[in-house]
């Protein structure tokens, strides 16, 4: 475990560095979710707790932490079974099958409010590493921002997800995070 939390904790610096940090930051905190899933992140990144169910991990600026669909905020999301229950446009659960998405109407985009978000079609699957001994299904959703008006594109991003359905974990990225992947590698089970 002392190895993974070295390596780890390289990540979190080397991401740290990456954003430009003071050079006096500790390089990483742990995170212990659900399942003893323990997470090691760069000491910058806030964590705020929706329940026993959902928590929001703030990476960068955010105009107001809400939870999942907090717009205008650097943000992933560690979500567990109730969320994972209502994740296929709040109708059925979550199964990997179809993007994260807990509502059936337009939500907000995650970098502009005034904008609606169109989570789309898949364009890379596959398996990722989450800590040792657990491969996660992992997706990503070619996505775009449109205007609430007339449906233009405003902007675009990629929505990846990484799934342990044992475990019952779902992890949900609309920024593309720079060292999450390597953060979820490097993981803890404990």
């Amino acid at each position: 475990m002392f190895t993974r939390y070295l390596a780890a904790a390289a990540v979190a610096a080397a991401t740290l560095l990456a954003v430009s940090s003071p050079a006096n930051a500790a390089p990483a905190q742990q995170l212990k979710l659900r399942n003893g899933l323990t997470l090691y992140i760069p000491i910058e990144w806030r964590v705020y707790g929706m329940g026993t169910d959902a928590v929001q991990v703030v990476t960068g600026r955010c105009r107001k932490p809400q939870g999942w669909g907090s717009a205008e905020c650097d943000a992933f999301y560690v979500l567990g079974p109730s969320s994972i229950k209502r994740g296929a446009e709040g109708f059925g659960p979550y199964t990997g099958k179809r993007p994260f998405y807990t509502a059936s109407d337009v939500q907000p985009c995650p970098a502009n409010r005034k904008w609606g978000e169109v989570v789309g079609t898949s364009v890379k699957r596959g398996l990722r590493q989450v800590g040792p001994g657990h491969k996660a299904a992992y997706n990503e959703w070619a996505s775009k921002c449109v205007s609430y008006e007339n449906g233009t594109t405003k902007s675009r991003f990629t929505q990846r997800e990484w799934y342990l359905p044992k475990s019952r974990i779902l992890v949900v990225d609309q920024w593309n995070t720079p060292g999450l992947a390597d953060t979820l590698k490097h993981a803890d089970w404990l």
